[in-house]
């Protein structure tokens, strides 16, 4: 049988939000790997709230004939791609303002 997580780790999952560590170089392993595991819970979560907006968009607009539920569904929506977003850029935004103030 092929297992397809038997060759990765923690840090094939998280790596790709981590952030740039340069201005945090002299935080240990364990805060690093901290970090790490917060923004993906984070991107988690606002992936989570942007699927639960589309459901009740979807809900909204054509089950119930619900116009409310349907704009909170969009509201729902924009806020966890955005949160994502923001997120995501988060290890690049620190890079930006540690290399400018360097």
């Amino acid at each position: 049988m092929f297992l397809a997580a038997s060759k990765g780790g923690i840090n094939t999952i998280i790596g790709g939000i981590a952030p740039n560590w340069e201005p945090f170089g002299d935080l240990g392993s364990e805060a690093k790997v901290m970090v790490e595991v917060v923004m993906a819970t984070a991107i988690l979560l606002c992936l989570a709230i942007a699927i639960w907006g589309a459901a009740k968009q979807r809900i909204g607009a054509t089950a119930l004939r619900d116009t409310f539920s349907a704009e909170q569904g969009k509201g729902l929506i924009i806020a966890g791609l955005t949160g994502v977003f923001i997120i995501g850029s988060l290890g690049t935004l620190f890079t930006i303002v540690y290399g400018m103030a360097v």
